[in-house]
This record gives C-alpha cells, sequence and structure tokens, in this order.
C-alpha cells in the first residue's frame, strides 16, 4: 500500500472577506473530490483573508498512479483564476 500527501499553500487573488475566501475554497475542494477521488481538506490559515493551505492524500497500491493524480491535481488547481500555487510539497509513504 501506498500513501502518498499532498500540502498545497494557495493564495486568493480577489477575497476580500472570509465568506469570498471559504466560497472559493470550499467550491475547489468539492471539484478536486468529485473529480480525482482523492480526500481532501483545508488544513491551516483559516482566518486568513488571502491564504488558504489544503492537503490533499490518496492511497492505493501503485505510487505511479499516485504521483500522475496528483499532477493532475495540481494542474487542476493552477487551471482555476481565481488561486496561485505558492508552495507545494509531497511526501511518500
Amino acid at each position: 500500500m501506498r500513501i502518498t500527501s499532498l500540502k498545497v499553500e494557495l493564495f486568493l487573488k480577489e477575497s476580500q472577506s472570509l465568506k469570498d475566501k471559504r466560497r472559493v475554497v470550499k467550491s475547489l475542494i468539492e471539484r478536486i473530490k468529485n473529480r480525482y477521488n482523492v480526500s481532501i481538506s483545508q488544513i491551516d490559515n483559516d482566518d486568513s483573508l488571502k491564504k488558504s493551505i489544503i492537503g490533499i492524500v490518496i492511497v492505493s497500491n501503485d505510487a505511479k498512479f499516485n504521483d500522475q493524480q496528483l499532477k493532475e491535481v495540481l494542474n487542476f488547481i493552477e487551471s482555476n483564476p481565481l488561486v496561485l500555487i505558492v508552495k507545494s510539497e509531497l511526501s511518500v509513504w
């Protein structure tokens, strides 16, 4: 069994309030969950207007599959015009 996690720090370009931030982050998380069948959650920077950190985890028997899926998730996030990826960290167990 291979477990791969991805921690992504996001900058929300147009967020003016926590309500704006929640709307963007929640929408992004739901679309990723539905499209890629991964576990995902906001894990830090709850009180910041412009920053959010999300954690994504995938479990399978194939480490290459996990890497490919998480690369696709990163590409999906990059394609969102409302957020910028500041930093991402990949961990494999």
